[in-house]
């Protein structure tokens, strides 16, 4: 069952150190402190040493123990230089990576390359894309993934005591998805949504539920979820269905009779970014649940984007998500 206190567990058997691309940021002091007071996520701040630790005397925030490095004064520079280069082979020159590396982004990113940190939290000031280009172009997608993809991980907690657990996918990242791309969102939000605890039962959301409606959008779904049962041997995987289907037990099977998803569905994947994006925000502002995310999927090396309407306690919580996930 999801849990910060797993995830944590985990981290004290086998600590980590993150980069925080924005070391400035009260926000990101403020949840650095907080993971400063364990031992198992040690920040690093980008930024100039007086004026991280001036920032954090003006907020409050007690921050010893925190490595902050600047790209002006880093020591291995020329190595990183180097490396850059032969990651953008032949597109950038030295001192077109040197002059690049002097922005947090793409220093922060490769710190990680460099093996200086584990894992890399950003976007308190950044928009999704500038987290997200460094990460492409330096870090890159795992063997055998053709796109970088993201889920949310929403988190509703019962009267009862039963603690809800659903994952969303693709909600940030890619705006139109191909039938493959599709397949490959429903693999990696399936494998993340298993880190928090979900066995999986997988939907593939239209606004059609097997062949109701008709159009090219729902042709797409329909022929991504059957490639994604041919490739997802074992797990619940159905579609396409609308969302009372999907979740809705009465319906779902009125609708899909028979299928072992409709009425149970805990993962579900949208057709495009308009419907991940509304959806999951409807999720959160009106259903109660807690959005953890977006939680980026198919990079060599975890990185992670934050919402530029953040607080400490979400940029604490990813810290430790994406951490626990490297």
């Amino acid at each position: 069952m999801f849990g910060f206190g797993t995830m944590i567990e985990k981290l004290k058997k086998n600590p980590k150190t993150i980069v925080f691309t924005e070391g400035t940021d009260p926000r990101i002091l403020e949840a650095s402190g907080r993971l400063l007071a364990g031992t198992w996520l040690t920040p690093i701040l980008v930024g100039e040493e007086d004026e991280v630790k001036h920032a954090a005397e003006e907020a409050g925030f007690n921050i010893r123990g925190a490595r902050i490095i600047s790209p002006k004064t880093y020591e291995r520079m020329d190595e990183m230089v180097d490396k850059m280069v032969e990651l953008r082979k032949g597109k950038m020159t030295p001192d077109e990576c040197r002059e690049m590396l002097q922005k947090p982004n793409y220093f922060g990113t490769m710190l990680v390359v460099m093996k200086e940190a584990d894992c890399l939290l950003g976007g308190a000031t950044y928009s999704t894309a500038d987290t997200v280009r460094p990460a492409l172009q330096l870090i890159k997608t795992k063997p055998g993934n053709k796109i970088v993809s993201s889920c949310f991980i929403l988190v509703r907690d019962h009267a009862t005591g039963d603690r809800e657990v659903l994952a969303m996918g693709d909600c940030a990242i890619n705006i139109d998805p191909s039938e493959d791309e599709l397949v490959e969102i429903a693999v990696e939000t399936t494998e993340c949504a298993r880190h928090f605890g979900v066995e999986p039962k997988v939907a593939f959301l239209s606004y059609s539920t097997k062949g109701s409606g008709k159009g090219e959008t729902v042709d797409k779904v329909h022929n991504a979820c059957e490639k994604a049962k041919a490739v997802m041997m074992g797990i619940p995987v159905d579609g396409e269905m609308q969302f009372d289907a999907a979740v809705n037990p009465t319906v779902g099977q009125l609708k899909f009779p028979g299928s072992p998803v409709a009425g149970y569905a805990n993962t579900f994947i949208f057709p495009d970014i308009n419907a991940g994006n509304i959806g999951y925000k409807i999720a959160q502002r009106l259903g109660g649940f807690d959005a953890y995310g977006p939680i980026l999927l198919g990079l060599n090396a975890p990185v992670n984007d934050l919402s530029r309407g953040c607080n400490a306690i979400e940029v604490y919580s990813m810290a430790i998500i994406t951490a626990a996930l490297s």
